[in-house]
């Protein structure tokens, strides 16, 4: 958010938080849903996961438009590099243990 606001001024920040929140609310979308269903067998597993997933993506999509469609200010650059830079951080943190 510093660097897109230092670059883009205030638009470019907000812009920048905006494709962080999107994809943080999608991931804790995907967290309430998978743990919130029964799982008695790998099946049920994995069912729970497919649906956290698509409600995941679903969420995603839905956000990303609403935020293009509403937001009249925003800056691409910003919103999709600070989108796609917590999509690769939250896919590279299965990798790290504590």
């Amino acid at each position: 958010m510093l660097i897109a606001g230092l670059w883009a001024g205030f638009a470019g920040a907000f812009s920048a938080f905006l494709g962080g929140v999107v994809n943080v609310i999608g991931g804790a979308v995907f967290g309430w849903v998978a743990t919130r269903s029964s799982k008695r067998s790998p099946g049920e597993v994995l069912r729970a996961l497919l649906r956290a997933e698509a409600a995941k993506v679903a969420l995603i999509v839905v956000q990303l438009a609403l935020v293009l469609t509403h937001y009249k200010q925003v800056v691409p650059a910003a919103f999709f590099g600070t989108f796609i830079l917590t999509v690769i951080l939250f896919t590279m943190a299965i990798y790290f243990r504590d």
